[in-house]
């Protein structure tokens, strides 16, 4: 029996339907909703739907460097409250987010910054103003919650891409305007060495190329939402992944999670963006190359790492839940239907 398969098969049965979180009730994907593109002089809300900053200084610097990018902006109520590392309790995270889906002057919502926290508030937040209000949500690392559990729950594209605390670089400006504000489809390759020294390169794991939407995040946040209502649909579709601060053996171990509860099995293609601070605990600890090639080669779908997007200073944004193809030997990712109307 071909071992592709036989796996496809599996993953149709119990193993299958606790990657999708749903036990053995189906889930059904809701209709794609496209968010209102985004525009210079456009107003963005500034939310803390996580950690807080630091410093309570630091949110005025995101504020102007928001309104420096030519946007105007809103910032939630309880933005900079603070409840030990977290951005206030629960119910006030949450509150701030609902508010900015239900406001009618804000076209688009971007968080202060991620950590941790967002897993929290998932049952609190307001589907249904959602489905009614679509529009932009963006972010990256802890937001990787949002973005997967609002696509999930109503169908509307979210963008995986910058939170308000990042280096607003010239190359991330470029591809958060592209993202958000284009119609027409584009793809992204992995750049020339010198644009990010510090980034890790392409590295093919399976050659071939893939299509299917592209759903995923970061690595640690998505594995701790495995067996909940709020993780999408694998079938068919593109995994792309990103860490931070994480030895290799955690790499392993995390990956080795989305194995057992069958995501690989349903996935047509694999892409790995950057692992930044992920690196080996001793000198007989596996490569991140070895442990992406045990983990993904005996199913034989095309798979990379290297591409921008991640925990670094140049990053790319992409749309999550938008119909997109992927070619391994070139390290690419084309998004093939407009992600915003």
């Amino acid at each position: 029996m071909d071992r592709k398969w036989f796996l496809k098969l599996l993953g149709m049965g119990s193993v299958g339907s606790l990657a999708t979180g749903t036990g053995s009730l189906s889930q059904s994907s809701p209709k794609t909703m496209l968010p209102k593109r985004l525009k210079q002089g456009d107003t963005i809300g500034l939310v803390s739907p996580a950690s807080r900053l630091p410093k309570k200084k630091q949110y005025d610097k995101i504020i102007r460097q928001v309104k420096d990018l030519g946007y105007n902006v809103k910032v939630g109520d309880h933005a900079r409250r603070r409840y030990g590392y977290l951005a206030g309790e629960d119910e006030q995270r949450a509150e701030d987010l609902n508010a900015m889906f239900a406001d009618d002057s804000v076209d688009a919502i971007l968080p202060f910054r991620g950590g941790w926290g967002c897993n929290r508030i998932l049952p609190l937040l307001d589907y249904e103003t959602i489905r009614k209000n679509p529009k932009i949500l963006v972010g990256f690392s802890d937001i990787t919650s949002l973005l997967n559990a609002i696509y999930t729950k109503t169908g509307l594209i979210t963008f995986h891409g910058p939170v308000g605390k990042v280096d607003w670089t010239d190359y991330t400006i470029q591809h958060f305007r592209k993202s958000l504000g284009s119609q027409d489809p584009y793809t992204l390759e992995i750049p020339p060495a010198d644009l990010c020294k510090d980034c890790n390169k392409l590295s093919v794991i399976t050659l071939g190329t893939a299509s299917g939407r592209l759903l995923g995040g970061n690595l640690s946040v998505l594995t701790a939402m495995l067996g909940s209502e709020y993780v999408p649909d694998w079938e068919g579709n593109i995994l792309f992944l990103e860490d931070v601060g994480e030895d290799v053996y955690r790499i392993d171990r995390m990956l080795t999670q989305l194995k057992l509860n069958g995501v690989f099995e349903k996935i047509s293609g694999f892409v790995f963006g950057q692992c930044t601070s992920c690196d080996r605990a001793n000198s007989y600890s596996l490569t991140l190359k070895q442990v992406f090639e045990d983990h993904l080669k005996p199913f034989d779908i095309p798979a990379f790492s290297g591409a921008m997007f991640g925990h670094i200073s140049k990053m790319i944004t992409l749309p999550v839940g938008i119909p997109a193809e992927m070619d391994a030997q070139r390290g690419s990712i084309k998004i093939t239907e407009s992600a915003t109307r």
